[in-house]
C-alpha cells in the first residue's frame, strides 16, 4: 500500500509558534491553507517527501539518516525571506547550505529503495516549473531536489493573484526572524498541500 511520507526538519518551539504568527499575519484576513498549529500542521523544512511503499519503518529509516551524517545538534538558517512559489503557494525560503545539501543526498540515497515510483504525479501541471524541477519530478516524485532545492517553510497556498498580492505586500505586515533554528529531525505523514499532518517519527538532529 503506498503511503505519502516526508522527512523534514522541525525547528524549536519558539520558532515553531513565530512561523504560525508569520502566517497568520501575512494572510491577515485571507486565509492561507493548510492552516499552520502547534497540534496539527507543523511547521517544518522539508527535506524530501512523496510516495512510499508499505515496507518503510520510519523509526528505522531516521536512525539509518542520523548515523550516516554527523550533524551539528542544531542547525541555524539565516532568512532568505517570503517569497512567491507558482502557483498559488508563499514561502518562508532560508539560505541552502552545503550541510542541508548533503543531508537531503543521504535522505534520497537511503530511502531510493523504498520510493513507489508508479504512484509519482508526473501528469502534474508543470509548466510554470522549471527545467530542474520538471527533472526533479520525474526522477524522484518531488519537485525540490538537487539542483531544484528550495529550502523553505510552507506558509500555505492561495489563488495565484492573490499570492503575488501577498508576497509583494509581505513587509508591510510581518516582522520575519532573521535565522531559523532546527534541532529535530521527523518523519512525517503527509496531509493537504504536502503538509506536515501527522509525525511518525523524530530524533535530534546531532543524534548518532
Amino acid at each position: 500500500m503506498t503511503r505519502w511520507l516526508g522527512v523534514a526538519l522541525l525547528s524549536h518551539p519558539d520558532h515553531i509558534r513565530a512561523a504560525i504568527r508569520l502566517q497568520q499575519s501575512l494572510g491577515g484576513g485571507l486565509p492561507l491553507h493548510p492552516p499552520l498549529s502547534e497540534d496539527g500542521n507543523l511547521p517544518h523544512l522539508t527535506v524530501f517527501q512523496g510516495p512510499f511503499e508499505g515496507g518503510l519503518d520510519p523509526e528505522q529509516a531516521l536512525t539509518r539518516i542520523t548515523a550516516a551524517l554527523s550533524l551539528p545538534g542544531q542547525l541555524s538558517l539565516a532568512s532568505v525571506g517570503v517569497v512567491h512559489q507558482p502557483t498559488g503557494w508563499l514561502f518562508m525560503s532560508v539560505e541552502r547550505p552545503a550541510l542541508l545539501e548533503k543531508l537531503q543526498e543521504v535522505v534520497l540515497d537511503d530511502l531510493a529503495p523504498h520510493r513507489d515510483r508508479q504512484a509519482f504525479d508526473t501528469a502534474e501541471g508543470t509548466s510554470r516549473f522549471t527545467e530542474p524541477e520538471r527533472a526533479s519530478l520525474a526522477r524522484y516524485g518531488y519537485r525540490y531536489t538537487g539542483e531544484a532545492y528550495a529550502p523553505h517553510i510552507t506558509l500555505g497556498r492561495t489563488d495565484e493573484a492573490t499570492a503575488l498580492d501577498l508576497e509583494r505586500t509581505a513587509s508591510e505586515h510581518t516582522r520575519v526572524p532573521t535565522e531559523w533554528i532546527f534541532d529535530r529531525l521527523s518523519f512525517y505523514a503527509m496531509g493537504e498541500y504536502g503538509a506536515h499532518a501527522e509525525k511518525l517519527a523524530e530524533r535530534p538532529v546531532g543524534a548518532v
